[in-house]
């Protein structure tokens, strides 16, 4: 998923053989208090999410934004915990006797935040509605690459949506059919664009369903307000199926884009949990915060993302050139400075345990880096006479606008390129890098699954995420050969294929391998970050203080 700020590694669940995957009800990751621990009498937590969400639809979202509440809002089939386990949430079990047919078994008695009941036929709707061109899903493309049957053929318009491959057998037994066995199968299952929805309320109301007085979920909280540019608030879902091991009665989303407001704010006493700390006071924070300063690994790259398919950046000796043009060891020791790796690959390091090699110039001098982008400049037509120039765009916040400074002092400065910055709304800025204009964006991208191809699939040709318009046959064949490869050793082989074409082509640079950074009260129970960015409001509980 796409992140609007910026401020590692264990598999993130696994894939069962055959036979039945039967899990206890109580397996499931919910609050636990500590023996003896004195609640507050008020639960209520307010978190900055750093952003105004574009949609709490999970249709119509692509980012970390988003995601953070609909996470809190809905239920998937399955989940995964904070520790990288596959745990049952909306399925209490499923089972796979043949490797492409999956059959899972929804929890009895699991009911929308409204008291209708939650059928199969509902996440039936729901995956039909994510793949229908009508929708226009950022995540669209998301069942093709989990391979679901006729799931390409859908987004291409080959075949009509009622064709993909899941059916409800009966009210509480769904049935997913796939092309091929998908090792990270069931960890791409708990992505939040596949949770169910309700259809009789979008029926009811159309695009209104997400107004507060319309909602319906199947989270432990539900939407009760949403006051744009100042705040989205959930209550307590008490129709939740794990409803008795939630503690907050409400958690409250803050859309503060500043650093320094966020940090301001939560000094004062009025935020909870921040979005990020300002990099610029992260050491006197630590000095005087202490725990309060939370460094977790994210696996998450920053990258700038070109526009391809626009002159110059069709060239990629431009694209290139531009890459081998920044020092990315300063960006991420001396810019940020909080734990932040250069990144030379488009996977963080160790990314579901695999080891992708990285492209020579990586472990070239930043001299001979600047050299050898010059004369890629030169070949392309760009010389001091006629230098570069372009946008640089990048969604309002001082990290970002940090960055883009020394990035843009960098290419002046070894290239005699001219960077101009933009600076845009979050929402403003979804909207221009979707369109045909652009020329340079900030982009970032947090996994939505600990594998390779969650980071890889985005420059696979037509991909619904591909917004840097990219397209390769040999890197396509690379990822379709990585997804159909039935050992370690040969998914290695083809993604570090796909890695390689992406260092010499250069759709995006890499910039930084991320780190979260938080501050968090004292107060607060339960507190825990995952590898994907997830802080579920339901394990959180807030402490007598």
């Amino acid at each position: 998923m796409k992140s609007a700020k910026s401020p590692g590694v264990k598999r993130a669940g696994f894939t069962l053989g055959a036979g039945l995957a039967l899990l206890p009800a109580w397996a499931a990751i919910a609050a636990v208090v500590p023996a003896g621990t004195e609640l507050a009498v008020r639960q209520e937590v307010v978190r900055n999410n750093g952003s105004e969400p574009a949609s709490l639809d999970p249709h119509r979202v692509e980012s970390d934004v988003e995601f953070n509440i609909i996470s809190d809002f809905f239920d998937g089939l399955i989940g995964i915990d904070n520790h990288g386990g596959v745990e049952p949430r909306l399925a209490v079990s499923w089972d796979n006797t043949r490797p492409e047919i999956w059959t899972f078994h929804l929890r009895p008695g699991i009911r929308w935040s409204n008291g209708q009941p939650i059928t199969a036929g509902d996440v039936v709707y729901s995956w039909r509605r994510l793949i229908d061109p009508a929708t226009a899903s950022p995540y669209e493309s998301y069942l093709a690459s989990m391979h679901v049957l006729n799931a390409a053929e859908i987004i291409a318009g080959k075949k009509p949506v009622d064709s993909l491959g899941v059916r409800a057998l009966d009210d509480t037994t769904l049935q997913i059919t796939l092309t091929q066995p998908v090792s990270a199968f069931l960890s791409m299952l708990a992505h939040p664009s596949l949770v169910a929805i309700n259809p009789k309320v979008i029926a009811q109301f159309g695009d209104k369903w997400t107004a507060p007085q319309n909602f319906v979920g199947s989270g432990a909280f539900t939407l009760s307000q949403w006051v744009v540019n100042e705040k989205v608030v959930g209550v307590r879902n008490g129709r939740y199926w794990d409803n008795p091991h939630t503690v907050l009665n409400q958690i409250t989303y803050l859309p503060i884009v500043s650093e320094t407001a966020d940090m301001n704010r939560y000094k004062a006493g009025e935020i909870d949990i921040s979005n990020s700390v300002p990099q610029t006071l992260f050491r006197a924070l630590q000095n005087d915060l202490g725990a309060q300063v939370h460094i977790s690994p994210k696996l998450a790259v920053y990258y700038y993302q070109f526009n391809t398919k626009k002159p110059p950046f069709n060239d990629p000796r431009v694209r290139l050139a531009l890459n081998m043009g920044l020092d990315k060891t300063i960006i991420a020791e001396k810019v940020l400075g909080q734990g932040q790796k250069p990144a030379y690959l488009f996977n963080p390091d160790n990314t579901g345990g695999f080891t992708l090699n990285y492209p020579d110039y990586a472990g070239w001098t930043q001299q001979q880096r600047v050299i050898e982008a010059g004369k890629l400049l030169a070949q392309a037509g760009f010389t001091p006479a006629r230098p570069l120039k372009f946008s640089l765009l990048y969604n309002t916040n001082e990290s970002h606008q940090r960055i883009a400074i020394a990035a843009s002092s960098m290419w002046k400065k070894n290239l005699g390129v001219e960077a101009t910055l933009n600076s845009q709304e979050w929402k403003s800025m979804l909207d221009t890098m979707h369109g045909p204009n652009f020329d340079v964006v900030r982009y970032a991208w947090i996994a939505d699954y600990n594998e390779p191809s969650t980071f890889l699939n985005n420059y696979i040709t037509n991909d619904s995420n591909n917004t840097a318009k990219y397209g390769n046959a040999d890197y396509d064949r690379a990822l379709s050969s990585a997804a159909a490869a039935s050992s370690i050793a040969d998914k290695a082989r083809y993604y570090q294929q796909a890695e390689d074409i992406l260092a010499k082509e250069s759709p995006a640079i890499p910039i930084y391998q991320y780190v979260s950074v938080k501050l968090v009260k004292p107060y607060i129970g339960g507190f825990q970050e995952s590898l994907l960015g997830y802080v579920y409001a339901r394990d959180l509980y807030v402490i007598k203080h």
